[in-house]
């Protein structure tokens, strides 16, 4: 059956159309995000969601959205969306953070240029019938130097354009590498080198509790006399009031904000300010971008929903079109042998140990990881994923350590996963074969060589003769056929292991027939969804 989508937000036709003829059913109702409640009443029918800003997803809605699989937001900001209870859910939430970049960074610029001309009080001057040359005596923008608060897609952008004016730019960004910062021309320099050194600031940071007031009362009093402050990336990065009275103190010599710590913004303490040039938050507002996340989106939802492929995605880990084609067996592969250890233990885990040796070392192990951890806790709750699993495990205070290593044996690549509990350690480790099955390949630290099947049987015992005659006598005699079996040993007379492919699930009976042979330390039965 074709995954469903409902577009409940206003997206252009030609994205609509993406999904289907991506094979993707959906029904476009682009008011549909006004009205909660009917929202509500049909939500449990989709897979997907395509939103805007309208749409309130909240965890309410999510408690009806039985079939949900993604939201996608069309745009870059996701206040709207509950994404903590999206994730617990196993809810995918993507956004479009590069469809609008360009259009931000110009509108950057423009706001930087009008406040260095004074150009809306010109033009409101001029309109008047005033000819007001003299009053209105600008800057260049020529030689000045830029500082950035951020330099990441939309910033490096405004430093490109800058650049392209001939302005020296400098850029704070903790997670600017002196390498990024040569490749875009930039120089790094701590905020506040930034602060004294800069003619005009803009600012390209998200909204969090490090960058809230970022240029706060304090940092505002760090910058350079006549300093210009241009933000068009999220209000509440500036003090507004104490931007004000700078203004007014004429330390500021102007400001140009397309963002508010409250929005709509109806009042301010910079409003009606000379040289303080407002605008309705337009960053994103130009035709080219409104239709360029649309389409991002669509594209973006039709891939997960067809092909598993993640990109954007602000509660999993992304992985592309061509990784998902390349890892889709490992990713079953760790799917697997997280189950296995979560299937094994009745008690509570501390902690999970991922080791990832040769070629599964070079993928892409935040994806691997959340499949191993959704693998372990499905044993605890089925309905578990790979979003929602990392979730759950952190709010249990389960550790997740992660190890890479060289080829070290005569596989190609490999994982290990080792389960930690209070008594004991369990470990498992698998590879996917040239056939693109994945394996069993060591159990407890005994090699073996299993196929994987739905319905499999553990069985331990100690290595004595009549073990494997008294295994398939039994399970013969109790009607139960073994489509697959494979066995091995610590050593001889050691601790010895099985892993048998059933037919059928494991029957009560027949594990207590197992169990009273006295063969037989332990006896498990086993599940895999393939």
């Amino acid at each position: 059956m074709a995954p469903k989508v409902l577009v409940s937000d206003a997206l252009s036709e030609t994205a609509v159309q993406i999904f289907r003829d991506r094979g993707v059913e959906v029904d476009y109702m682009p008011d549909l995000g006004k009205d909660k409640d009917r929202l509500a009443e049909i939500i449990g029918n989709y897979d997907g969601l395509a939103i805007r800003s309208a749409t309130k997803v909240t965890e309410k809605l999510l408690e009806r959205a039985t079939r949900l699989k993604v939201i996608g937001r069309a745009g870059i900001g996701v206040d709207n969306v509950d994404i903590p209870a999206a994730s617990k859910k196993g809810v995918i939430v993507m956004n479009t953070p590069f469809g609008n970049s360009v259009t931000t960074a110009e509108h950057a610029i423009a706001l930087m240029f009008a406040v260095a001309r004074q150009l809306p009080e010109a033009s409101f001057s001029t309109h008047a019938g005033k000819w007001e040359k003299n009053r209105f005596m600008g800057v260049e923008l020529f030689n000045k130097t830029l500082g950035l608060i951020g330099a990441g897609n939309i910033g490096s952008i405004v430093a490109n354009r800058a650049l392209g004016l001939h302005m020296k730019v400098v850029a704070y960004d903790p997670f600017l590498s002196e390498d990024r910062a040569r490749e875009i021309g930039v120089t790094k320099v701590e905020l506040d080198e930034l602060l004294r050194r800069a003619d005009f600031i803009s600012l390209h940071v998200p909204l969090t509790d490090k960058t809230r007031n970022i240029l706060s009362a304090e940092n505002l009093a760090k910058t350079k006399p006549g300093v210009r402050i241009v933000n068009a990336a999220r209000g509440g990065l500036i003090d507004e009031a104490a931007l004000a009275e700078m203004l007014r103190s004429g330390h500021v010599a102007g400001a140009a904000l397309d963002v508010f710590a409250e929005e709509p913004a109806t009042n301010s303490p910079l409003f009606n300010l000379p040289n303080v040039v407002v605008t309705p938050h337009l960053g994103a507002s130009t035709s080219e971008a409104q239709e360029n996340v649309a389409l991002q989106v669509a594209e973006q939802m039709s891939d997960y929903l067809l092909t598993g492929a993640v990109q954007n995605a602000l509660n999993m880990p992304s992985v592309t079109a061509e990784e998902a084609a390349i890892m889709g067996p490992w990713i079953k592969l760790a799917g697997h042998l997280g189950s296995f250890v979560g299937q094994m233990t009745d008690e509570p885990i501390k902690a999970v140990n991922i080791l990832y040796d040769g070629v599964a070392s070079t993928m892409n192990l935040n994806a691997l990881n959340a499949a191993v951890i959704a693998g372990v806790m499905k044993a605890a709750n089925p309905d578990v994923n790979m979003v929602s699993a990392p979730v759950i495990a952190k709010e249990r205070g389960i550790h997740i350590a992660t190890t890479t290593q060289d080829k070290s044996g005569v596989y190609d690549g490999y994982i290990k996963v080792t389960m930690v509990t209070g008594d004991r350690e369990r470990s498992i480790a698998g590879t996917v074969f040239s056939d693109g099955k994945p394996r069993f390949i060591q159990i407890r630290g005994i090699n073996v060589d299993a196929e994987i099947g739905e319905h499999m049987m553990y069985t331990r015992n100690r290595d004595v003769p009549g073990v494997i005659g008294t295994l398939g006598m039994t399970l013969g005699g109790l009607g139960v056929n073994m489509a697959n079996f494979t066995l091995g040993r610590a050593a001889n007379g050691g601790d010895a292991i099985a892993i048998t492919y059933l037919d059928e699930p494991l029957r009560d009976d027949v594990r207590a027939a197992l169990l009273a042979t006295g063969k037989f330390e332990q006896v498990r039965p086993l599940r895999f969804q393939l």
